[in-house]
């Protein structure tokens, strides 16, 4: 069945199996909208409150050029993060390149050769697992300069098995990491809550190890932040939750005054720390899409509630379950084979508002051992805060949809993956 993408709101014409699945959907989604607008409206109160604390004027909004020095709206934003974040100081910066490029600046900033951290929460990402040095032969990584790493996988309930610690922790161990959202595993995010029970465990038996947390994915999707319970440094990106759908570029740091400015000197060079850096054209947009975040973050979960419910009437599985309380963005479905796995992203592609026509591929890319296939006709390249779906090339051939600037396209877009695998017999 051929369709133009042109869906009505009554969505009348679709196939009755398609229908029925938009119909569940809603209904799974109205039973938590309320929740949802709820702690989006505590967090908006709250950055709003950090933008009026930090006195912002419309001289803020305007950028630096060379050197950057004197940059009050840069020193303003570092500012609104730490005071968003729960933290006593915090680095935002378009110069990020990624959410890798933030986490990598923590670590290198913070280890040294002979120093040993742990994943606390299993294998890192993806990406990470190049910068340790698990995974690729690339130059300069973690393990490259003598620093050395461990993995303490989760339970099989998720739960971090603390009591486990005590057999890999050694003198030298420096730092826990631990990465909030699922990445490409097919696992549960971890909660605020997860993650306090950790700190308060951790600090009390190992005071001396700091705790860093791969924030990416889970900025204010509850009403705490790592920050807020105790962690001791974060980082993540701006083309992800805290954008807001219109930061161009860049990442954050946030955390205790020492381990920030630790991290913003790897990220420039000791001695130049934070307090250079131009911010030429990107202010207005980096404080425009922090404001607009706790908004837009609000309907990425709307849309991941939907596309939950909607996938699982259709009789695949989904992780998490439409009715789970949410610590990230992320919404997984096992697509079970290579072929559906592209022809749902195709599908999911003619939804887009850029690059509809585009018809996405599995290609190799920076970072990933595995082909990824992406779908995102995103105005912002790459940015999984607008709403795209994204896996490697893998068993189970999963594909993780995040984000979105309109629950409402999302539907749609998840209408056009479900017409697309009925097209190629796949449905």
């Amino acid at each position: 069945m051929r369709y133009n993408g042109g869906l009505e709101l009554t969505y009348g014409k679709l196939p009755a199996h398609i229908a029925e699945a938009v119909d569940y959907a809603n209904q799974a989604l109205a039973k938590q909208s309320v929740q949802i607008e709820q702690t989006s409206e505590k967090n908006h109160t709250k950055v709003l409150h950090a933008f009026q604390e930090a006195n912002i004027s419309t001289y803020h909004l305007t950028g630096t050029t060379g050197y950057g020095l004197g940059d009050a709206g840069r020193d303003n934003l570092d500012r609104i993060i730490a005071s968003i974040m729960g933290t006593e100081s915090g680095m935002l910066r378009h110069q990020f390149v990624s959410g890798t490029h933030a986490i990598s600046s923590v670590l290198y900033g913070l280890l040294r050769p002979g120093d040993h951290f742990i994943s606390v929460s299993g294998t890192p990402y993806d990406t990470l697992q190049q910068v340790i040095g698990i995974k690729g032969n690339q130059a300069g990584t973690l393990i490259d300069l003598g620093i050395n790493f461990d993995i303490l996988p989760l339970a099989e309930d998720n739960s971090i098995q603390i009591k486990q610690l005590d057999s890999l922790v050694k003198p030298e161990t420096k730092l826990f990491i631990l990465q909030r959202s699922q990445g490409y595993e097919w696992r549960n995010s971890l909660s605020i809550k997860q993650i306090e029970d950790f700190v308060k465990v951790a600090k009390a038996k190992y005071p001396y190890i700091d705790i860093f947390i791969d924030n990416c994915y889970g900025e204010l999707v509850e009403e705490k932040e790592p920050g807020d319970i105790g962690a001791d440094i974060m980082a993540g990106s701006l083309i992800k939750n805290l954008g807001g759908t219109l930061a161009p570029t860049g990442g954050y740091i946030a955390g205790r005054e020492d381990l920030v400015a630790k991290a913003a000197n790897r990220f420039t060079a000791p001695g130049i720390g934070r307090d250079v850096g131009a911010t030429l054209d990107n202010l207005r947009l980096l404080y425009q899409g922090l404001f607009f975040s706790p908004l837009t973050v609000c309907e990425a979960i709307k849309g991941a509630v939907f596309s939950a419910a909607f996938w699982k009437k259709l009789g695949f599985e989904v992780h998490p379950q439409p009715e789970d309380e949410r610590t990230d963005i992320i919404q997984a479905i096992k697509l079970n084979s290579q072929a559906r796995m592209i022809s749902f992203c195709q599908g999911l592609q003619k939804g887009s508002p850029i690059d509809a026509h585009v018809l996405p591929v599995p290609s190799e890319m920076p970072g990933y051992v595995d082909e990824v296939i992406m779908a995102g006709g995103t105005f912002i390249q790459g940015a999984t805060s607008e709403f795209s779906a994204d896996g490697p090339l893998r068993e189970p051939y999963a594909v993780y949809m995040q984000g979105a600037i309109s629950h409402i396209y999302v539907k749609n877009a998840n209408i056009l993956a479900a017409l697309n695998l009925m097209d190629n017999n796949l449905l």
